[in-house]
């Protein structure tokens, strides 16, 4: 083991650890979401993406949400596990897009809107990097679909 293959593994972990932080926001109910996911539309600049927020998003509020954690749950338990790393860490991208096009508008303090831009970015290392050291996927008894 190499120190390289050590940060990546140290770093794949953190972000997963990040999304389970996330998710562990929601698993005690996701009804705080609601207002949040039905003011989204007002705030919202983006042409075609505010109107999907008022027609699709807010009214099915509640599906959208627990979709969103069990997502977050998914991918940060995959993640540090080392499971399927780069398949795992475009569904991070795509969710923390919808994060940083959705959610990062409703925040007063701009300055807090980076950490939703940052977690674009992290997720998007993480589909080009190796999994790194520890990670179940490099093990012959994973089944294909599960390695990075």
């Amino acid at each position: 083991m190499r120190l390289p293959e050590l940060w990546r593994g140290v770093f794949r972990i953190v972000v997963g650890i990040f999304w389970l932080y996330f998710a562990s926001q929601k698993w005690g109910g996701v009804g705080w979401m609601q207002p949040l996911i039905q003011d989204a539309p007002s705030v919202n600049p983006i042409p075609g993406l505010h109107e999907l927020l008022a027609v699709v998003v807010a009214p099915n509020w509640f599906l959208f949400a627990v979709a969103q954690a069990i997502a977050e749950t998914v991918i940060g338990v995959l993640l540090v596990l080392g499971l399927g790393t780069r398949k795992v860490a475009v569904l991070g991208l795509l969710l923390a897009l919808n994060l940083a096009l959705v959610v990062a508008f409703e925040a007063h303090d701009i300055g807090s809107r980076w950490l939703y831009y940052l977690a674009v970015l992290v997720n998007a290392e993480l589909i080009f990097a190796d999994e790194g050291w520890p990670a179940l996927g490099g093990y012959r008894f994973v089944p294909a679909w599960l390695r990075s």
